[in-house]
This record gives structure tokens, C-alpha cells and sequence, in this order.
């Protein structure tokens, strides 16, 4: 089991959620503010000290992931997540100004190496939890208008219920088990690159 730092130890978490809402030829992604409110609140509840950034362009993404991974206050963590919401592609993240004619997308590869033990020593050996909510390919992200993306609901529903007695995968193998395709069309969400090497408790409270 990863080791989980106490509150009382100076304890200073940081989780940090980008998320692309508007784009200049991409739809608009309606609900995107909710399922930013909803998981800036269940992070905060998770003892996390929350960014939010909003429509950057794969550059400006880059630039944001670069300095969080810089942050000293990841000496004294014990874990961190980071959340990516927003149109997407095979190859990646898009950014605020993609079109087919000139790509604008941050590869999920770089995401990785922008977290990897060279450029982010302050987490080496702790859980670095990403989560990325965007398309991939033809399938659909569903999304409600008002009630935000049928994928963070159910990641969220089952974080609140289950993170108490759960470590992180058999919670993410829960959110899989419950997804529910309202239509058939949307995507399933994929587990991928699974690099723990203990089982990663939260302890919500601690």
C-alpha cells in the first residue's frame, strides 16, 4: 500500500484540471462548467488543492502541465491527479484552436513524459493519478448539457461511494462495470498504462 501522509504533517496535495470548453472551429462542449465544479469539489473533498485552467491551446497546455510538474509543494505529497477534459483524437488532447487543417493537440505521450521521474523528481514513487474525459477516434464522450459528461458523473458517483474501502483500480474497474451507454454510441472509458507498483488508498478524511 502507497504510504498516505497525514494532514497534520504539513501535507501539501495538488491536483490540477484543464479544461477545454470553447474552440474557435470545434463545437462548443455544453456542460464542460459542470463537470468542473463537480470534480474540483470531489478533489477538494480528497484532501487536493485544485488549479483549474480553461482553454489553452496545446502550447498553453504543455506550458501549465510544465509548471505544475515544477511545483515544490510536490516534495511534501504523497500523490497527485491531474484531469484533462476537452475534444479529442486518436493522438491526443485537442487544443482551443484544432481543425483537421492544422492540428493543435497535445499527445497523450506527452502528458506522460511531462510526469516521468526527470521532469517531476518531487513524485517519484508516488501515485500520479491522470484522467482524461475527450473523444477518441469516432466513438462519443457523452455529454449532458446541464448535467455534465456521463463519464465524470459515474467517476465521481463511484469515488464518493466506494473511495473509503477501495484502492484506485478496483475503483476505476467499478466506474467500467457501471457505465451505462445511454445510446449505444458512446465510449466506453479504458484503464491505460497502469504503472502502480502498491495498491493506492485515499483514506477521504486523512
Amino acid at each position: 500500500i502507497y504510504p498516505v501522509m497525514e494532514k497534520s504533517m504539513n501535507r501539501t496535495r495538488l491536483a490540477l484540471i484543464i479544461c477545454n470548453t470553447e474552440f474557435d472551429n470545434l463545437p462548443r462542449r455544453s456542460g464542460a462548467d459542470v463537470d468542473i465544479r463537480d470534480m474540483k469539489k470531489l478533489l477538494e473533498d480528497l484532501g487536493y488543492s485544485v488549479d483549474v485552467k480553461e482553454n489553452l491551446t496545446a502550447s498553453d497546455m504543455t506550458t501549465e502541465l510544465r509548471a505544475f510538474a515544477a511545483r515544490p509543494e510536490h516534495r511534501t505529497s504523497d500523490s497527485t491527479f491531474l484531469v484533462f477534459m476537452s475534444h479529442g483524437i486518436q493522438k491526443g488532447i485537442c487544443g482551443k484552436r484544432y481543425s483537421e487543417q492544422d492540428p493543435d493537440v497535445l499527445g497523450i505521450n506527452e502528458i506522460f513524459r511531462m510526469l516521468n521521474t526527470c521532469n517531476c523528481p518531487n513524485l517519484t514513487n508516488k501515485p500520479k493519478v491522470i484522467i482524461i474525459q475527450a473523444c477518441r477516434g469516432d466513438n462519443v464522450s457523452w455529454r449532458h448539457p446541464t448535467r455534465g459528461s456521463l463519464f465524470i458523473m459515474k467517476l465521481i458517483e463511484n469515488f464518493q461511494q466506494h473511495a473509503w474501502s477501495c484502492h484506485l483500480v478496483e475503483i476505476f474497474r467499478k466506474v467500467q462495470f457501471s457505465f451505462d451507454l445511454p445510446d449505444g454510441r458512446a465510449q466506453m472509458p479504458t484503464t491505460e498504462r497502469v504503472t502502480l507498483t502498491r495498491l493506492f488508498y485515499l483514506f477521504p478524511g486523512h
